[in-house]
């Protein structure tokens, strides 16, 4: 199976800046796209950054200009670099890859890590 282990997370005040990693583990072939995802309180979980294989990168409105999503294939390791951090930024992040494990034949499958938490707050 494929692993996505997460760090980074924390307390930080407004205005300061984390940087998140998340590596992929376990019998891999390829990963296609990695993601960062959130879910605050009460509300639904959603897209925050995403970045392909090729290096193109898709941000959420609320992010754009502030975070910054990145990734290194040789470690199967994508980061989340965030400035400025706002409270509403607070929630639960999650990593996530479309990965294709080495025994499988053909097919990706979507994996997601274990949320690491993210507190913006003074």
């Amino acid at each position: 199976q494929v692993h996505l282990v997460e760090s980074g997370g924390g307390l930080v005040q407004p205005g300061g800046s984390l940087r998140l990693s998340c590596a992929a583990s376990g019998s891999i072939f390829s990963i296609n796209a990695m993601g960062w995802y959130r879910q605050a309180p009460g509300k639904q979980r959603e897209l925050v950054a995403a970045i392909t294989s090729g290096g193109s990168t898709n941000y959420a409105d609320s992010v754009k200009g502030r975070f910054t999503i990145s990734r290194d294939n040789a470690k199967n390791t994508v980061y989340l670099q965030m400035n400025r951090l706002k409270p509403e930024d607070t929630a639960v992040y999650y990593c996530n890859a479309e990965a294709m494990p080495a025994y499988s034949g053909s097919s990706y499958s979507n994996y997601w890590g274990q949320g690491t938490q993210v507190t913006v707050s003074s």
